[in-house]
């Protein structure tokens, strides 16, 4: 089967469709064509800086790497994606470096990775400062302007001055073999450093296949062919790049002929920005991270401001959409379809399930993709469909190399089973003897209480069933009694104060009442990651404080 570098794939698709728009963000528009030189430009100022391969991927572990890193540490916007690219076109590997770091986890980041350059936010410049006071410093520094007005850093340059001292050619040849790194968010432990091939990730991750047949795209000329005819599709990632959920669908969208729409404001989570950009550009898809982005767009929707008619999907991924919620939505946006995706960064895409009606009885129950399955809980066999055994969601097929610069979590979370290599991300799940999928959580924020495993993303959607709650993060502490008990912090709307009776009698509609929480604690707002995911270190750090 052939296999393909992402550098490569992206020049053949801005070939074919140079005047095509690739990249929207306020008042800046890339074409594909623009987006190509400008990527070259930086890939070879890259080069000029000394980057360079120090070994090929066949001389090399799975958890190693041949090539210098770039670190890209930057809200969203068009620099994050011409630096990713143009990282590729010198076959160097850029990583995603989440924004809220202080300067310890920064420092620590940087270190793991090795990294050789950064391209950062001038925003940032003062957490940098105070990093290179402790000797943790990247050869290469790239700024980029944004409206904190910071001056250059020292031994910086600005990245527009970098761009233009540069040809648009690199002289290097990009191989399918060329990596690309994810780090995990560390919400429950250190980032790892996800390693892919390119080649495995485009096909696990960023539309390498067939949607009607599943096959891997056989050559080149199919994708562009497939390119050519994506005009119709305007995607709007509103996470962060810096996670997998925003950036993906980037990637995706720039060899798949899309436009990509990037809300005027990135630094936080602006509803109203949102829905401008998305009425203004005629969006026709948003993806979403759960109930923390879904919530503020409906609230926003039902004031009639904008129009949203163009919009015919929202596509979520990364924490679950209560039910209630997707109502609430095809109400709002008749047309809309919801697709929800299981991955992570581990996996790329392993199954998903489509809602198109508020009386859908499949509402939380998923689909494999043609590589996602599920083993028994031993880890020893796939899963009998019906049985009662809790077993693991895996990925099968195209997996990263392993995670960079450990061993030994490589091979736990990448064993091989049943004579298969698989990847494990460490969600607990279910196959129902229709085939479908019923998704539990991950084991990672499972809590043993009193001998049974109760998972948290379940109790938490249990909670969100009172109208009164508008955000849940469900997490376990020590009880002498329980061993741990399950403990809730809970964010309501403004004015509404359930009473734990109210709030347990309505969750106790949904889940078995072992389940419910010992203890409620009530928060103005839940903390998240900028992705929307669930932060379970800080809401331990709240229930330890009673």
């Amino acid at each position: 089967m052939p296999e393909f570098n992402i550098a490569t794939l992206a020049k053949n698709v801005a070939n074919a469709i140079p005047d095509r728009e690739y990249i929207i963000h306020g008042n800046t528009r890339l074409s594909f064509r623009e987006m190509q030189e400008r990527s070259r430009r930086f890939g070879r100022y890259l080069i000029d800086q000394g980057f360079e391969v120090t070994k090929e991927r066949d001389n090399l572990g799975n958890h190693e790497i041949g090539q210098e890193t770039v670190g890209l540490y930057l809200h969203n916007g068009t620099e994050f994606l011409v630096s990713t690219l143009g990282c590729f076109e010198a076959r160097v590997a850029p990583f995603n470096i989440n924004y809220r770091y202080v300067a310890t986890e920064l420092s620590y980041l940087l270190q793991d990775s090795h990294a050789r350059g950064l391209v950062y936010h001038s925003a940032f410049a003062k957490t940098l400062t105070q990093l290179f006071e402790s000797n943790v410093k990247p050869q290469t520094l790239i700024q980029v302007p944004d409206k904190s007005n910071n001056p250059l850093l020292p031994g910086a340059i600005w990245f527009e001055d970098a761009i233009a001292k540069s040809e648009p050619k690199t002289d290097v040849e990009p191989k399918p073999d060329d990596a690309y790194i994810l780090y995990t968010g560390g919400t429950t432990g250190l980032p790892k450093g996800v390693l892919w091939r390119q080649a495995d990730v485009y096909v696990a991750a960023l539309g390498g296949r067939n949607r009607h047949t599943n096959e891997e795209w056989g050559n080149v000329a199919n994708i562009v062919e497939v390119a050519q005819k994506g005009s119709k599709n305007r995607v709007m990632p509103l996470p962060p790049f810096m996670h997998g959920a925003g950036l993906w669908p980037s990637l995706t969208g720039l060899l798949s002929g899309n436009t990509i729409i990037i809300p005027k404001i990135v630094d936080h989570f602006s509803v109203n920005s949102i829905l401008e950009a998305a009425e203004r550009e005629r969006a026709t898809t948003l993806v979403i991270v759960g109930e923390a982005f879904a919530r503020p767009l409906c609230e926003a929707i039902e004031t009639d401001r904008y129009d949203l008619t163009s919009i015919t999907a929202f596509v979520n991924s990364g924490a679950a959409l209560h039910t209630a919620t997707k109502t609430r939505l095809l109400q709002l946006l008749p047309d809309l379809t919801i697709i929800d995706t299981l991955g992570s960064s581990e996996t790329g895409t392993q199954a998903q399930a489509i809602t198109t009606s508020t009386n859908s009885e499949e509402s939380g129950f998923f689909t494999t993709t043609h590589t996602g399955s599920v083993i028994d809980s031993t880890r020893s066999r796939f899963a009998i469909p019906g049985e009662k055994d809790l077993g693991w969601l895996v990925q099968r097929g195209r997996l990263p190399l392993g995670y960079l610069n450990d061993a030994q979590k490589t091979a736990s979370t990448f064993p091989t089973i049943a004579g298969e290599r698989m990847g494990i991300a460490g969600d607990r799940a279910q196959l129902r003897l229709d085939g479908k999928i019923i998704l539990y959580g991950r084991d990672s924020v499972t809590i043993n209480s009193g001998g049974e495993k109760i998972f948290a993303e379940e109790v938490e959607q249990a909670l969100m069933h009172h109208p009164a709650v508008v955000d849940a993060i469900v997490c376990g502490r020590p009880s002498e009694r329980w061993g741990t008990e399950v403990c809730a912090v809970l964010a309501c709307y403004p004015g509404l104060q359930p009473s734990e009776t109210e709030i347990l009698a309505e969750a106790g509609r949904h889940i078995a009442h072992y389940k419910l929480p010992k203890v409620i604690i009530h928060r103005e707002k839940i903390y998240r990651s900028p992705s929307g995911k669930a932060d379970y270190l800080w809401a331990s750090s709240q229930v330890n404080q009673i």
